[in-house]
């Protein structure tokens, strides 16, 4: 990954071409809703622990589908806020997929 995005809209796209493989996404998909159930739970309970484990649960999960499935390096490596930014427009545009079908 030689190429210097200079925007996340240049970005994105070489995000996605990322994640190829479904389990790689659902992996993703799986992360992110573990985070957002741990910042639930550390809001109500006040547990730090709990905000603590959200990057474990987010990156664990992205990071087992890049390395097990699309057998690539993740780009957080190299672009930590355009990833992380990444990592939630494809969870949101997931979300609004699921509900669009119905």
């Amino acid at each position: 990954m030689t190429k210097r995005y200079q925007s996340f809209k240049q970005f994105y796209p070489f995000y996605l071409s990322q994640h190829q493989d479904k389990r790689c996404r659902a992996l993703h998909y799986l992360g992110s809703s573990l985070v957002l159930l741990l910042l639930i739970g550390f809001m109500t309970s006040g547990n730090f622990w709990l905000f603590l484990l959200m990057p474990v649960a987010g990156y664990g999960c992205a990071w087992v589908g890049h390395f097990v499935f699309e057998k690539n390096r993740p780009a957080t490596f190299t672009y930590p806020g355009y990833s992380l930014l990444g990592d939630w427009v494809m969870y949101i545009n997931k979300i609004k997929r699921l509900f669009n079908q119905g």
